[in-house]
């Protein structure tokens, strides 16, 4: 090998024409989406300028405070893109179990897969630490998106439905059980696919960027199998205790479905 492409800020700047392509693509179709574009293009960039500063400071100042801050920083935003992407308006008892899945799921996870798996010393080293929680974190998030829209959606339509169950002597989760399955495949569905397709279809990005930087394809691939395996086991731990615990959320104490009319 060797060694490492570092990219010239020519060659950087290189990279934005796909993104005045897409401008050029959006306004010869009338699509109004230049503003979306432009925000997206410059906020990834200004995010991730700023992280990898982060990122320097964090790596060369161990400490175990600065990495579980970082985490919680992380475990936040995600908790917090979760309820902005349902369109339906969230109770506070289903917010708390939404955030409880999602910290529970991915913490376990983490630890599990750095202690147990790659068994990192210390177990706060943020040059594992972080990027791996980065992935499990935003994997996660993206199924629980999924399985919460899929589980409050599936409330309000099939309302009839459910009180029907009720009435014929169903009990709240006998109810809501096809629901709840359904929720719960939609969110894990998406990375079912990604195992899937990946290594025929696509090369993932914790592979492609290991042997960009000049590690062997091989350690590459163990390492994309093992985190590829950690992330589906998140995302299912994450999902299931989310609509085990969601669905009771809409009944009450005399287990009578409790869902505002549209």
């Amino acid at each position: 090998m060797n060694g490492v492409i570092e990219l010239q800020l020519w060659q950087m700047a290189a990279a934005y024409l796909f993104v005045v392509l897409l401008l050029v693509m959006v306004r010869l179709k009338g699509i109004s989406r230049e503003k979306e574009i432009l925000i997206a293009s410059i906020r990834m960039t200004l995010q991730l300028i700023l992280v990898g500063y982060i990122l320097v400071f964090l790596f060369d100042n161990i400490h175990p405070v600065s990495t579980v801050a970082v985490i919680a920083i992380m475990e936040a935003f995600a908790i917090h893109n979760i309820y902005k992407r349902v369109k339906k308006p969230l109770s506070l008892s289903l917010k708390k179990i939404i955030a409880l899945s999602m910290m529970f799921g991915t913490l376990v996870s983490i630890m599990y897969f750095l202690l147990i798996v790659i068994n990192i010393s210390p177990w706060y080293d943020p040059r594992y630490f972080i990027p791996i929680a980065g992935m499990i974190i935003g994997n996660s998030m993206t199924g629980i998106s999924l399985g919460v829209t899929r589980l409050v959606d599936g409330m309000h339509t099939e309302k009839h439905l459910i009180e029907s169950a009720l009435m014929l002597g169903a009990t709240p989760k006998m109810a809501a059980k096809q629901i709840v399955d359904t929720a719960f495949d939609s969110a894990i569905l998406p990375t079912l696919n990604a195992m899937i397709g990946m290594g025929i279809v696509f090369l993932p990005g914790m592979m492609t960027g290991q042997i960009l930087s000049g590690t062997s394809p091989v350690t590459a691939i163990e390492y994309q199998i093992a985190i590829m395996l950690g992330i589906t086991g998140s995302v299912a731990l994450t999902v299931i205790s989310f609509v085990q615990l969601g669905y009771k959320t809409f009944f009450n104490q005399e287990d009578q479905l409790v869902v505002e009319e549209e």
